[in-house]
């Protein structure tokens, strides 16, 4: 399995290896050992699944408060979609920033995104499958979210504003300048 990071610390890529023949392909997506050894003292306890039906739908941008923050480990596996995870950990030197890669079935790349950040996509392809695993269980009270097209984030998503397709939720976060973050950015960590 691939790994790389990002200038942004504690997000990575996992780009599993896939062994394919006329029949198909095989595929490891995910070992607990090879994971803890780049993040270690995660348990996962949820597996979700979406289906995005049109090209520029936006899912986010959310993060759960503490104590039911969540980390996640996001990958698609039906389509593409550029998934962007943002800074909000108060204190981090790149508070605000964020990491835009492609995930697509074709390049079976993975992103972790740990709690601390905002985190959200856009689908580039009708039919698009979004899977994750996160490190706590959905919590309503205290599921949050920041507008996706806040100027002050400078997210470059590959849809206009009136093109995006959004819930009703999604349409109403915050603005990030009326945000106070929960988290606290801890070196090393």
């Amino acid at each position: 399995m691939q790994i790389d990071d990002f200038p942004i610390s504690g997000i990575y890529a996992f780009t599993p290896k896939r062994f394919g023949d006329d029949r198909g392909f095989f595929s490891e997506t995910f070992n607990a050992k090879a994971f803890a050894e780049v993040i270690p003292d995660v348990t996962f306890v949820q597996d979700n699944h979406s289906l995005s039906r049109d090209v520029g739908v936006i899912r986010g941008l959310h993060f759960q408060t503490p104590p039911a923050a969540q980390g996640k480990l996001v990958r698609v596996t039906r389509g593409r979609v550029l998934d962007v995870a943002v800074d909000i950990r108060a204190g981090s030197p790149t508070y605000g920033q964020h990491v835009a890669l492609e995930l697509s079935a074709e390049n079976w790349t993975q992103l972790w995104i740990p709690a601390g950040f905002a985190h959200g996509f856009c689908t580039l392809e009708p039919d698009t499958e979004f899977c994750y695993k996160v490190t706590d269980y959905y919590a309503p009270d205290c599921d949050s979210g920041i507008a996706f097209d806040d100027p002050d984030l400078g997210i470059e998503w590959p849809v206009a504003r009136n093109k995006a397709i959004l819930s009703g939720k999604d349409q109403i976060h915050q603005a990030f300048k009326d945000f106070t973050s929960p988290f606290t950015f801890e070196a090393g960590a």
